[in-house]
């Protein structure tokens, strides 16, 4: 599918009396921590702290990473995980889970941590009432590598996913390694097969090394309705994460380590799998907490794309990223059922399904948030597209991002990983902004300057941007100082 050359960036509709108003924070390609509020004037930059991914404390503090290993020698391994206050300066940092030294690189030590984290006090890391992040103290839970060799998988070396939780000093407290469930996951004798030929094998300058799960979040089950009522299986303490590579979302139980609860790989172990449909390439998937709408349900972002291991077909000829849709949706799920509760697909933006369905689509990154008056932020990662939507599916916030990176798995994109909204008073260094209104255009008649066939040239107001600004910038909305 084509993509235009130009579309406009920043915010382009916006209505404060729907929306669930705050800050919205987001690792920026090239730049680092931005935050922005809802008509897109950046209010601070965390220059150069990486976002896998940026998540906001109160006091107007932040998460993220202050480098990258060689990705030459290692995938996706953050030097370390740090919190930073306002201005920069460094909080809290963990770094030391294993000492490396890389061909050419001086030994260091390197957290490992990659694409998910939890702090103490907060199941999923966003805006829950009542359940608030610590920011002075606290156990902090980690997702990192760790390589290992299992003859029961592969007779290929392989980037392992673990997790770890860790006391506020640093010390590691407690751990959980995936390959040593292998026989928990669910995978028939043909995904076996192609998974010991290729498991998700990834080239890297002294060999090859097999990302086999790719999971790419964990969160806490926290509080929820479902062990109130007796189900161990949600326990509070208890983990879920999804697999992107082996579309598997799974709930780890936190005191035997066995997997209590599964949905994937096949989706086919029963008639609620197979209405439910397949789960490809997914991402963020949790709980929504307890003091949310919809709490003790399942959200995740299912990206469609292309992931999975089993029988080999068309798409498909060694079995390996074997399920393949061209749309993404975003679910909600009754985790006992099975039942979808609400989603928003295609259809709900009112596309049609199959002929244009892949323009809601972010075949990788991405995430959803549920919001405390039931809106849902979504991050349509691949476009570099966040939005809001009601219950209704009504469209009440957009913002695309008008930084493409130069460097990486991001370069040539404008790619976000993953953004979250956080309330005004997270940030008691700035007053609470104006919200001013941006309708949605009329596309019918809005054209570049300058470009209006003849006999049509007219003078073109793009509501919420400064006449001076429309023809420079070409942004829906003014995107506040440049950082």
């Amino acid at each position: 599918m084509g993509h235009p050359t130009v579309y406009p960036t920043g915010v382009t509709v916006y209505d404060p009396g729907k929306a669930w108003n705050g800050y919205t924070i987001f690792p920026a390609a090239d730049l680092g921590a931005l935050l922005i509020d809802m008509n897109g004037s950046e209010v601070q930059l965390w220059r150069g702290l990486r976002g896998f991914p940026n998540k906001l404390l109160p006091n107007g503090q932040v998460f993220g990473s202050t480098g990258l290993r060689d990705p030459a020698h290692g995938f996706q391994d953050q030097t370390d995980l740090v919190q930073v206050d306002w201005d920069g300066n460094i909080v809290w940092r963990f770094s030391h889970l294993e000492h490396i030294a890389d061909p050419g690189q001086e030994p260091r030590w390197y957290a490992r941590q990659h694409h998910d984290f939890q702090r103490e006090g907060n199941p999923v890391g966003y805006y829950v009432p009542g359940q608030t992040s610590t920011h002075d103290g606290g156990k902090t839970l980690l997702l990192v590598h760790e390589d290992v060799r299992d003859p029961r998988i592969s007779d290929q070396p392989l980037l392992d996913d673990r997790f770890i939780e860790v006391s506020w000093e640093g010390e590691i407290l407690w751990s959980w390694s995936a390959h040593k469930h292998f026989d928990e996951l669910g995978f028939d004798d043909s995904a076996k097969t192609i998974l010991f030929r290729d498991p998700g094998l990834r080239k890297l300058a002294d060999g090859s090394v097999g990302d086999w799960l790719h999971i790419n979040s964990v969160s806490l089950i926290g509080p929820n309705r479902h062990f109130d009522a007796s189900d161990t299986r949600f326990h509070p303490d208890n983990l879920i994460w999804g697999s992107r590579e082996a579309n598997i979302i799974a709930i780890t139980d936190r005191k035997s380590g066995n997997i209590t609860w599964r949905l994937g790989p096949a989706y086919d172990g029963s008639e609620a799998e197979r209405k439910l449909g397949w789960i490809i390439g997914q991402h963020h998937p949790h709980i929504i907490p307890r003091g949310l709408p919809g709490e003790g349900n399942l959200l995740v972002f299912d990206n469609g794309g292309w992931a999975g291991y089993g029988k080999p077909n068309p798409a498909s000829p060694t079995g390996r990223m074997t399920a393949r849709r061209d749309y993404s949706r975003v679910l909600e799920i009754d985790p006992i059922s099975l039942q979808i509760v609400w989603q928003y697909t295609p259809a709900e933006a009112g596309f049609v399904i199959p002929l244009d369905a892949s323009r809601f689509y972010s075949p990788f990154v991405s995430s959803a948030q549920r919001l405390p008056n039931g809106n849902t932020l979504i991050t349509e990662g691949s476009n570099g597209r966040i939005f809001e939507i009601t219950q209704d599916h009504e469209l009440v916030w957009e913002y695309i991002s008008p930084y493409w990176g130069s460097r990486g798995p991001a370069s040539g994109m404008n790619m976000v990983y993953r953004a979250y909204r956080a309330p005004y008073a997270w940030v008691p260094q700035r007053p609470e902004p104006t919200e001013t209104p941006i309708p949605r255009l009329d596309r019918s008649g809005f054209r570049v300057p300058g470009a209006a066939p003849p006999g049509l040239e007219r003078e073109i107001s793009v509501p919420g941007v400064a006449a001076d600004q429309q023809d420079a910038a070409f942004c829906v909305a003014p995107l506040g100082n440049s950082p």
